[in-house]
């Protein structure tokens, strides 16, 4: 499948990001990866990606801050966020979504074929247009 939609991947561990970056790209998506908080906001704003995966623990500025700042900016609250993390409990989960992330999910239960599938759901829902525009959650 080939794709114009754009990823950012903020993830801190550079394994699991390629991991995911590489499955992502073969099934035709653009990624980007941010190693921090603060360059993952910055990619946000250069790249303006369809969707941005974020972990929660993060050098510079953790996943929930990332994800605050991006629903306060006009340019950018518009972009779908899936909390992509290792933490599972359900107050983090809970949060995460009050924030309006789209989905929470555990990378020890997301493979990155999962991660591809996700993103074929949600294109089927428009919570991601394969035109490039990025929405929140219907």
């Amino acid at each position: 499948m080939e794709s114009d939609l754009k990823v950012l991947l903020v993830e801190d561990d550079p394994t699991v990001a390629e991991m995911y970056r590489y499955r992502l790209e073969i099934d035709g998506y653009h990624v980007t990866v941010a190693t921090d908080g603060e360059s993952g906001l910055e990619q946000a704003a250069h790249v303006q990606p369809d969707l941005i995966y974020l972990d929660l623990r993060l050098p510079e500025m953790d996943g929930f801050t990332v994800l605050e700042k991006l629903r306060a900016d006009d340019s950018l609250k518009a972009i779908p966020v899936v909390i992509l993390t290792n933490y599972s409990e359900p107050e983090l989960v809970e949060r995460g979504l009050k924030l309006g992330a789209l989905d929470y999910l555990v990378k020890a239960e997301t493979t990155p074929a999962h991660l591809s599938e996700r993103m074929d759901k949600w294109m089927a829902e428009e919570t991601i247009s394969s035109r490039g525009e990025a929405g929140l959650p219907k």
